[in-house]
């Protein structure tokens, strides 16, 4: 039958200390040094009581002008974040113009229209037949 040992808060608090100090290079070492049993049961002590989870936190110190600064960029990109969904707006509002002025106009392809014209359009049309050249 196998026994169940219990261990008290101050060894397992400095196994994990031990193991923080580099005394053994891993867990499965402390275990070892110490016999303690189950695969993972000072990894589970680490995790409890180490210092381990403050590894992974990042602590941000921010002047009161970094945050002003912060401010002000992030209504910088939702001013810009408008001014794109407007431009996006126009153009559509172009396109659907455009090809309403190529229906009344008669005009089947606005995509061939478009290239034929350069995208823009006359106001006046040339003469017909030749200019002279002074």
């Amino acid at each position: 039958m196998d026994r169940v040992v219990r261990y008290s808060e101050a060894f397992k608090i400095q196994v994990v200390r031990e193991l923080e100090e580099g005394k053994h290079r891993s867990c499965w070492a402390a275990r070892e040094a110490y016999g303690i049993g189950g695969a993972e049961t000072v990894q589970r002590w680490v995790r409890e009581y180490g210092k381990a989870h403050l590894v992974r936190k990042v602590v941000r110190v921010e002047t009161v002008d970094e945050r002003s600064e912060l401010k002000r960029l992030k209504a910088r990109v939702a001013q810009l974040e408008k001014a794109l969904v407007d431009a996006h707006l126009d153009l559509r509002l172009e396109k659907a113009w455009l090809e309403l002025a190529c229906k009344a106009g008669g005009i089947d392809e606005v995509e061939t229209f478009k290239k034929k014209h350069g995208g823009q359009l006359r106001t006046v049309r040339p003469r017909q037949g030749r200019q002279r050249r002074k």
